[in-house]
């Protein structure tokens, strides 16, 4: 039975980091609902102009109809940790423990989220030190998983994020 995946997403993503793993759970038979700030709006890519349909408004999305969140990484997160809602939906998936996969800069939104506190995680090297500022311990690996989370730091880490996804999926 395939799992519905929140996917958190704003202009400037990473294109690979969602498209892959994007991909690999449409594949593995999981649905993608695409959340952001405006319902019905066209969100690009940052290299490859990627564009991604916003499904829903992350205002009207309700965390326990989900059952994982993916952030992408580009500049992305940034864009939406100044939205209150989506910091606020984001701490719900990590409060109930269900799965959230986040790569490069996705951790951002957890770190305004104060959702990291006590947790091992890792992302793009430049935002190593607010990680350990948030409370987590960073670990420079390609993927850490701790309990519900799963972060990676960079494209080339895609292939053991999206397996590691895939376990929590299973």
């Amino acid at each position: 039975m395939g799992k519905k995946i929140a996917v958190i997403i704003d202009d400037m993503f990473e294109d690979s980091e969602y498209q892959k793993p994007a991909d690999a759970f449409r594949d593995a038979g999981h649905e993608l609902v695409h959340l952001g700030v405006k319902a019905g709006a066209e969100v690009k890519g940052k290299k490859e102009g990627t564009t991604v349909k916003i499904d829903q408004a992350v205002t009207e999305a309700q965390p326990d109809r989900f059952d994982a969140l993916l952030i992408p990484g580009g500049y992305s997160p940034d864009r939406l940790r100044v939205s209150p809602d989506a910091v606020a939906f984001a701490r719900k998936f990590m409060d109930d423990g269900k799965p959230v996969f986040s790569i490069c800069h996705g951790a951002q939104l957890l770190v305004t989220a104060k959702a990291l506190e006590g947790r091992k995680a890792t992302g793009w090297k430049s935002i190593r030190q607010d990680l350990i500022y948030a409370g987590a311990e960073y670990c420079d690996q390609e993927v850490v998983v701790d309990g519900n989370l799963v972060t990676s730091r960079q494209p080339s880490d895609l292939p053991a994020f999206i397996e590691a996804a895939r376990k929590k999926l299973q």
